[in-house]
């Protein structure tokens, strides 16, 4: 059966779960929080005035690390990651046991594509702070989407050892069991992240994949609606609910869902493939 979820590629809007991953998951306070890349962006973090505030922030105490950190994160919600980098290396010089801002730094090494460096303060946070479910998390993801799926298992496993509350932790161990075809274990790691996470779209997403590929056509295809409800800029849950139209001799809707992922990310394959046999 073919599903549509936890694609390595990390595009527009049709890639894994979480392609908003750096801008949800910066960690500003000296807590790792819920924060998760499945949750609503909060812009105004990385607004000017907030930034600028934070600025004041730090000429009043410009030795303050977690000042830097925050106002780091700040600047990586704004896609300033220069400016972002900056600052978690002066936190950094400011106190070199602070893991936090190494993790964040990881993240932002990761979407400037240096996965080296960023594994490397992943690695850092976690000998600093072997308990700290957002690197796990972090550096998890990065191995899943590198292919390592072994060494992503074991980083998210840790972590739910670890009693996280972060639902990406289940979200992406949930990914790994449904490539290897353990749907019943992904189901139950999707509908955790769900309960974690009630307002993100890509669980739901996920879950339907996996009810899919149980035969559970009309779970799934509850799922994928409410995913679309929840977020309909996702290319991915608009193939999904045209794969089942598809499925269910429902060819006309099924070619404006996937359309409607086409238009979204006009280089979705799954969208791409699923138009043309409706259409031939």
């Amino acid at each position: 059966m073919q599903g549509y979820s936890g694609r390595k590629r990390e595009g527009r809007r049709s890639a894994t779960p979480f392609a908003a991953l750096l801008c949800l998951a910066l960690a500003a306070c000296q807590t790792s929080g819920p924060g998760a890349e499945i949750a609503a962006i909060d812009t105004a973090q990385g607004s000017a005035e907030n930034i600028a505030s934070l600025t004041a922030v730090i000429e009043r105490s410009p030795r303050d690390a977690q000042a830097y950190n925050v106002r780091g994160s700040a600047f990586g919600r704004a896609g300033r990651y220069r400016e972002a980098l900056e600052d978690f290396d002066t936190a950094i010089r400011l106190n070199p046991s602070y893991f936090q801002a190494y993790a964040n730094r990881a993240l932002i090494h990761r979407f400037k594509g240096d996965d080296g460096r960023a594994v490397a303060d992943y690695n850092k946070a976690l000998q600093l702070n072997p308990s700290y479910d957002a690197a796990y998390i972090g550096r998890g993801n990065l191995y899943r989407l590198a292919g390592r799926t072994r060494e992503a298992f074991d980083d998210f496993q840790r972590a739910i050892q670890l009693d996280t509350t972060d639902p990406r932790a289940y979200h992406n161990r949930g990914l790994l069991y449904q490539a290897q075809g353990q749907h019943n274990l992904a189901l139950e790691d999707f509908s955790t992240a769900i309960s974690l996470a009630p307002n993100a779209a890509e669980p739901y997403n996920g879950r339907g994949v996996s009810y899919l590929a149980l035969g559970d056509e009309d779970n799934a295809f509850s799922d994928f609606n409410t995913a679309i409800k929840l977020d309909g800029e996702i290319a991915e849950g608009w193939a999904n609910q045209a794969l089942v139209y598809e499925r269910r001799g429902d060819k006309q809707k099924a070619m404006r869902s996937y359309r409607q992922a086409l238009k979204l990310d006009p280089e979705y394959g799954p969208a791409k493939t699923g138009l043309a046999r409706v259409q031939g």
